[in-house]
């Protein structure tokens, strides 16, 4: 399971560990990824994402699951989150 938020596209990020002594070794910052189920209120039903702790509070700003995909950048998001978003716009057009 690959470690890349489906929402935002965010990834690990390389770093140094950085001791008292200033040596330095290289490390990664893992996003904080959790299992989620978020509800579309077009479509009446629910889908379940792995999703950042940054993002789900982005999820709830904007207003939730319809609102956040209608902005995000089809770039940033997984194929499974570009297929809700297309049935999400596709639904609200008919």
């Amino acid at each position: 399971m690959s470690r890349v938020c489906e929402l935002s596209g965010k990834s690990p990020q390389t770093g140094n560990n950085v001791s008292h002594a200033n040596n330095k070794t290289k490390r990664r910052f893992l996003p904080n990824l959790n299992d989620v189920t978020l509800i579309s209120d077009t479509l009446g039903r629910s889908f379940k994402f792995r999703v950042s702790a940054s993002a789900l509070r982005s999820v709830d700003h904007r207003g939730g699951l319809d609102a956040y995909l209608a902005k995000a950048k089809d770039v940033e998001l997984s194929a499974k989150a570009l297929k809700v978003k297309k049935d999400i716009a596709k639904a609200a057009a008919a």
